[in-house]
């Protein structure tokens, strides 16, 4: 840091410093959202000032009304974004201009494709809208002053976007900012009254904030907008449906979210009663890059008579709806409203219970009529939506309705099942819905716990994802009358679909092998806690399940790590021939290593850990040697 006068210099850091220079060099595509950009900040620095002001009423100041004006000069080739918001100190403008947040930028920089077009549509999601300024400046000054401070203490802000920035103390009159940028060569264009008229009506138009249009300098030709407002500057969500079409609907969501995609679906309803309050909310078409951190923030604003008051966290809608973005605007909330209060109100219970219910309707109506736009959205946000089986039992039934399945029976990989789907197909005399956990979707289609109910033609779910233990084991136990069953946990129980037949053969191969079944558990002693003969098993020697009172494998990986259940079960097949020749000579001096490598294959195929590699290959080789005659020799 350099000191000079009262100027400052100060150097980026290295990450800003990499923006800065895409931002000049590469997002041309779509320069016009540098405004966009700009005119949204000034929206939230009004909003954040009228918050401000509920416990603090000394800054009002001189109560001008809210208003950003954008200017600009022909002569000086200049572009001026001004607003009478909640301003910044010297320290805000360093912490919220002079840095990013090196998360966000790390990840903006991560999801650049090289599209400009697309990547222009990630500026606003990462929180650098301010300097997509540089697009089409090559010098930006921003003046500013935060409401309650004395006018000796404005702040003069400058860069060319080269890596340095300097600071100086200013006097200033009136709070809020002002950003001029000076125009690099070749973007003359945007020094046009019908020009930036019509980008501000493009992107913000439903900015609740009258934005007024203004030029400056004796040489233009173009005539002044005079004080009028250009945009509608009303709440979207307060004006009637019937005057709104779904462009409206759209422009506003992208304003909101700095997404240019469209949303899949969003739902505007005005609540009446006990409690009044209005609902806008939306269904992104994509997952935004947050949407695992824990700390990442919910996409609904509070408003309490069209006053922003807070971001969600997690009162008004519940964590598995994340993904969800809108406004709910209250008119029984205290305008005071805090954190602490909503957790006790009933009004905010009320909100909650009627939002939830309307956009799990959404999606049912999706789910539907539009197949295939459900199927995007379950792309995106079906692992979410599934924590609700968890966290949310009054609407559990709903949600049920909405999970998706890949099975045994998909054409494809993708998840298209439902359990409604599988209900319906079930074949007589089958009373259970069958499910597999499994690590990875291809380590489920492989399973030769499988292998039995295919041979019958028995649909099994195939589940992969960390979440689905919590969505089958103890959540939700039944659907439509059926009890949900693991094909990996216990004996197999085909109900009506086993003959007597089978039985009679299950019975009598355990009385057939019962002298090797205890051998080969006295030789697995402290790995499996039993061995027992196979009824789910058609072509494979052997695998391992969970007993029947232990907890499902998944959960069990979980809790342990090695991917066995605590209480390992090794089934062996007593029609695969390995098996058969075991049986018929259990004096064989090896039988202990044939038991041991049946155990370590069977933890392979379960995607389990092998604790011990080295005795499983010694083991292995031993037997491949005294197989090929090599003791022999």
């Amino acid at each position: 840091m350099t000191s000079q006068a009262n100027a400052e210099t100060f150097t980026f850091q290295a990450e800003v410093t990499q923006l800065l220079d895409l931002m000049a060099h590469s997002l041309y595509s779509n320069k016009e959202i540098f405004l966009r950009e700009l005119i949204s900040n000034a929206s939230d620095a009004i909003d954040r000032l009228r918050f401000e002001r509920l416990s603090r009423p000394d800054l009002g100041e001189d109560d001008d009304p809210p208003r950003i004006r954008v200017e600009y000069d022909k002569d000086a080739r200049t572009i001026t974004v001004a607003d009478n918001g909640i301003g910044m100190s010297r320290a805000e403008v360093i912490d919220n201009i002079g840095t990013i947040a090196r998360s966000g930028t790390a990840e903006f920089l991560r999801a650049l494709s090289g599209d400009q077009r697309g990547d222009a549509a990630l500026i606003g999601q990462f929180g650098v809208g301010f300097y997509s300024a540089f697009v089409v400046a090559d010098r930006v000054t921003l003046t500013t002053r935060r409401a309650g401070a004395s006018a000796e203490e404005g702040v003069r802000w400058s860069s060319d976007g080269k890596g340095e920035y300097t600071l100086e103390t200013v006097e200033r009159a009136e709070r809020g900012t002002t950003i001029v940028l000076h125009l690099r060569e070749g973007e003359e264009d945007l020094l046009n009254e019908h020009r930036l008229r019509s980008i501000i009506k493009k992107y913000s138009d439903h900015i609740s904030v009258p934005i007024v249009l203004g030029a400056q300098g004796g040489s233009g030709t173009d005539q002044a907008g005079g004080e009028s407002p250009v945009n509608q500057a009303s709440a979207l969500w307060t004006r009637p449906k019937n005057e709104l079409a779904e462009r409206d609907y759209h422009d506003f969501y992208r304003h909101i979210t700095n997404d240019f995609s469209d949303p899949l679906a969003y739902l505007h309803a005005k609540v009446e009663g006990r409690y009044e309050y209005t609902l806008l909310l939306y269904i992104p078409s994509h997952a935004p890059y947050d949407l695992w951190m824990p700390q990442a923030r919910q996409g609904v604003r509070l408003h309490v008579q069209r006053v922003f008051i807070l971001e969600d966290n997690g009162r008004l809608l519940p964590k598995y709806l994340r993904f969800v973005r809108g406004v709910i605007d209250s008119a029984d909330l205290p305008l005071n409203v805090s954190r602490e209060m909503l957790q006790g109100s009933r009004a905010v219970d009320h909100i909650r219970s009627t939002a939830v219910k309307r956009v799990l309707r959404l999606l049912k109506d999706m789910a539907d009529n539009e197949p295939d736009k459900y199927a995007e959205f379950w792309k995106q946000f079906g692992s979410v939506l599934k924590e609700g089986i968890a966290d949310d039992p009054a609407n559990r039934e709903d949600i049920a309705e909405l999970l998706r399945f890949t099975s045994t029976h998909s054409a494809t990989q993708e998840p298209d099942v439902s359990l409604h789907d599988y209900v319906g197909r079930m074949k007589e005399g089958q009373d259970k819905i069958y499910y597999l956990l499994a690590p990875t979707l291809a380590a489920a289609t492989a399973s030769p716990h499988l292998e039995a109910f295919r041979k019958k033609g028995i649909e099994v779910l195939l589940l992969s994802e960390a979440v689905d233990n919590w969505v089958v084991t103890g959540l939700l136990q039944e659907y439509g009358g059926k009890r949900l069953q693991s094909v990996a946990q216990g004996v197999p129980d085909f109900g009506d679909l086993a003959d007597e037949a089978e039985k009679q053969e299950a019975e009598q191969a355990a009385a057939d092998y019962a002298d090797l079944l205890g051998k080969l558990k006295e030789a697995l002693s402290g790995k499996a806690w039993d061995v027992r003969v196979s009824s789910r098993l058609t072509t494979s020697p052997a695998c391992i399940v969970a007993n029947e009172a232990d907890t499902e494998l998944t959960l069990a990986r979980r809790l342990r790590g090695s991917g066995l259940p605590n209480q390992p079960v090794l089934e062996i097949n007593p029609r695969h021939p390995l098996v058969e020749r075991l049986n018929r000579d259990l004096d064989d001096p090896r039988l202990a290593d044939w038991a041991h490598v049946l155990f370590t294959q069977a933890v392979l195929t379960l995607g389990a850990r092998v604790d011990d590699p080295s005795d499983f290959v010694n083991r292995l080789n031993g037997l491949l040697v005294d197989l090929t005659g090599g003791a022999g020799d």
